[in-house]
């Protein structure tokens, strides 16, 4: 074992301040996942499916002994206006948020964003009234 695999494996911090550009095959959806074209160095989700593994117990540690499936639950934006994932483990039900990533599927982005949309948490009255007021002073579409 070289010494960067053993940095690798046996330092808890090494991810935080080295890219991780392993590939991986996503455990929901089968989709071949690699750390190319996701516009960041840590690829930590599937670009398809939106689902994560839970590895770390801290951002990098790659402590968690739960393995669980990450699911995707919502979505947030940062005050520098880049979105994240929300997920959340099946497993041991912890929640974190994760950085989106440039080739991450906007359907699914847009779906987790509407999501309390569509339930019985807002109602559908509430949502007229707020469209309404996003119409501005020309009355909406002609």
């Amino acid at each position: 074992m070289n010494r960067e695999n053993k940095k690798r494996k046996y330092d808890k911090k090494y991810f935080r301040t080295h890219p991780c550009t392993d590939s991986f095959t996503c455990k929901v959806c089968g989709w071949p996942v690699v750390s190319a074209g996701a516009g960041s160095n840590h690829r930590n989700h599937c670009p398809n499916c939106l689902y994560s593994i839970h590895l770390d117990n801290e951002p990098g540690d790659r402590g968690s002994d739960c393995h669980g499936r990450m699911e995707p639950i919502g979505v947030w934006v940062r005050k520098n206006g880049e979105w994240a994932v929300i997920h959340r483990c099946t497993r041991c039900g912890k929640v974190s948020s994760n950085r989106t990533a440039a080739d991450d599927n906007p359907m699914k982005l847009m779906a987790l964003a509407m999501r309390p949309f569509g339930g019985k948490m807002i109602p559908q009255s509430a949502i007229r009234r707020m469209t309404v007021s996003m119409e501005g002073e020309y009355g909406g579409l002609s």
